[in-house]
């Protein structure tokens, strides 16, 4: 069971609607209804520029951002789709702090709000380090439909890694990509 693995953690009810708009092959439209919106930040230098007019408009006081970069080993090595680093560099007596983030590359090619989801949560990070109450109403004033969105992404997910693996879960097939939003 697809959904179990991906909406672990949710009531039954809901990944067992999950599964059925799956084996309905009904996920797609799904989300294609719920996430219309395309966005224009494929570049590293956009990401940076989006990122920054989040975090200006939310979290003005925060410790400015050293890099924001798109990664494409992410999600294979981290097991996460977005990081945050905080390294400590030595210039002769001093230290400084370089903050950074980066976002797997596949959102380039996600939903508007799949990425606006993914960057609240990294910029939640720079002023609460852990995953407790505080970070997540930090993300809930950054984006009020924060929680609805993680759910929508982890559909997302479960809707690439299928259409990637295929129901059987045989091998990889090419093509477009399954929200008819380019090559996955």
């Amino acid at each position: 069971m697809l959904a179990a693995r991906y909406l672990a953690g949710y009531p039954p009810e809901l990944i067992a609607q999950a599964e059925q708009l799956r084996l309905e092959g009904r996920l797609a439209e799904h989300l294609a209804r719920r996430l219309p919106e395309r966005h224009e930040v494929r570049s590293d230098s956009a990401l940076f520029d989006y990122v920054q007019q989040l975090k200006t408009r939310h979290l003005r006081n925060a410790e400015p951002l050293n890099s924001v970069n798109y990664d494409a080993k992410l999600k294979v090595l981290q097991q996460a789709l977005g990081t945050h680093t905080r390294r400590t560099q030595v210039q002769g007596s001093k230290l400084k702090m370089r903050r950074e983030i980066r976002v797997a590359t596949l959102f380039r090619e996600a939903p508007a709000a799949l990425l606006r989801m993914i960057v609240v949560h990294e910029l939640a990070h720079l002023r609460e380090l852990e995953h407790n109450k505080p970070f997540y109403k930090l993300c809930q004033h950054m984006e009020p439909d924060y929680f609805q969105l993680e759910f929508d992404l982890r559909l997302y997910l479960m809707h690439l890694e299928e259409a990637k693996c295929g129901p059987s879960a045989g091998p990889p097939q090419a093509g477009p990509h399954p929200l008819g939003r380019g090559t996955p």
